[in-house]
């Protein structure tokens, strides 16, 4: 028993909760990447396509479990989707590499390529994590997963202030701040990981979260903010509504994880299985 709930039914929940988001996730790295493609990149608009299909796939076969699955069944997908996350990523080093090599030009940077690539290892890693049996947050992975994420979020707010056309001086002005401020805070949890297992304690712990999460809240807001307008076609950008909506999906699953953490730390770990309604 975890908490008052089975094992099993806990491993079930979460395997399907982390493959129900980044499967959309990953999907959806496969068409922004599409669209930064020049027109006579064929072949990696192939690849981006297959891709697509792939994880949509893989999407649609996770509604299809519950809890009264097999833990065996489920363990078996979580490496089928383990081999596909390896495999997308090795596409997105693949990109990487043309570009910094100046094989390929198009709209895609670097640093979104190495992002996404980033969030493939991240999925990946999970699913071997939850495989092997690691359900519950050790107080290394607390610092290492908001290592993780708020490097996420200073990518993220960096990206809008580039896609944001330059007229919109206010909302680029802010996603620079932001930019300073996850920066911050990344630089911040990085000397706590250094400063390991010593900064492993409750009261460090308690206060990295708390401080994180009201960054994250703010970053959040502005994001749904963002994506409403740009919806609406209020404001000018080159930022399509469906990425404008993936990076909210993320602070906000940033913010879930948070909260699941702080509740580790206070006693009340298993209050929320499932970290995300999707």
């Amino acid at each position: 028993m975890l908490g008052g709930v089975r094992l099993s039914d806990a491993f079930i929940a979460r395997s399907l909760d982390e493959i129900m988001f980044w499967s959309r996730i990953m999907k959806e790295h496969s068409l922004f990447l599409k669209l930064g493609f020049n027109c006579d990149d064929t072949e990696l608009i192939q690849e981006a396509d297959q891709f697509y299909q792939v994880f949509e796939a893989i999407g649609n076969k996770a509604q299809s479990f519950s809890l009264q699955t097999d833990p065996q069944q489920i363990k078996q997908f979580n490496s089928e989707v383990h081999q596909a996350a390896s495999m997308i990523w090795a596409y997105k080093r693949k990109i990487l590499n043309l570009l910094l090599t100046c094989k390929i030009t198009g709209n895609n940077f670097p640093l979104l390529v190495d992002h996404t690539s980033r969030e493939a290892a991240y999925f990946a890693n999970r699913l071997t994590e939850l495989n092997n049996g690691q359900l519950q947050p050790l107080p290394a992975a607390i610092i290492q997963e908001n290592v993780f994420f708020l490097r996420i979020m200073a990518d993220h707010a960096k990206f809008i202030g580039h896609l944001l056309d330059p007229s919109e001086r206010k909302l680029v002005d802010q996603a620079r701040e932001f930019s300073h401020d996850f920066d911050q805070l990344l630089y911040q949890a990085v000397d706590l990981e250094s400063m390991r297992p010593q900064s492993e304690t409750v009261p460090i712990l308690d206060q990295f979260l708390d401080e994180n999460r009201v960054s994250v809240k703010s970053l959040r807001d502005f994001k749904k903010t963002a994506r409403d307008l740009i919806e609406a076609c209020r404001i000018k950008s080159i930022i399509h509504p469906l990425l404008a909506d993936h990076v909210f999906r993320e602070a906000d699953r940033f913010l879930h994880i948070i909260d699941a953490f702080e509740a580790q730390l206070t006693g009340n770990g298993n209050r929320n299985i499932v970290l995300d309604d999707h």
